[in-house]
């Protein structure tokens, strides 16, 4: 039985609802899992009353959520312990989660296509921060030089630690490139 152990609301996601962020209390520690290699530091915790069902056979239960800052595709995030609390079963295969109503069994659900979305949009906003954060580590890690104004327009001057490498040694003995020996090990 896989899962999250916490239940994970977006801070977004509380101002559309109207929630000000003075009833969120703050949170103890951080989590890790969210975001892959990275631990997320969340702004607090809320309870919320969630409903499953439709009016003839509904379940309200109280949620404890974890308040997170960052966006992403998703309303929120249900795990085991949401589960355990309307003791429902989740299908991944045939997006269904069913729960016992007072009336019988709640079904809720979801199409692929809303699926796919949700993925969609999970991945583009996952390789925007991840490009957005190489984009910060690569201009720390390098620095501006001033150009040399003896040089001349479009003329290249090998920099010192170049090793001549055969483009193909079988065919060609004569055509080389010059590859730079001293690369930072990103």
């Amino acid at each position: 039985m896989g899962g999250s152990s916490l239940n994970i609301m977006y801070a977004e996601n509380l101002h559309a609802m109207g929630i000000d962020r003075s009833r969120i209390p703050p949170s103890g520690a951080p989590f890790h899992g969210i975001v892959l290699g990275k631990q997320a530091i969340p702004l607090g915790k809320i309870d919320l009353p969630i409903t499953f069902g439709d009016p003839t056979n509904y379940r309200t239960e109280t949620l404890t959520f974890e308040v997170v800052g960052f966006h992403r595709s998703y309303h929120a995030i249900l795990g085991q312990p949401s589960y355990m609390k309307f003791m429902a079963i989740h299908n991944y295969t045939y997006l269904k989660l069913k729960m016992p109503g007072p009336h019988g069994v709640i079904t809720a659900g979801s199409s692929f296509q809303h699926v796919y979305q949700c993925e969609v949009e999970s991945c583009e906003l996952a390789s925007t921060v991840i490009a957005s954060e190489e984009h910060a580590a690569i201009k720390d890690e390098t620095t501006e030089e001033v150009p040399n104004s003896n040089w001349a327009s479009g003329s290249f001057e090998p920099a010192e630690g170049v090793k001549e490498v055969l483009v193909d040694p079988e065919n060609s003995a004569d055509k080389k490139v010059q590859v730079d020996i001293v690369l930072s090990s990103k």
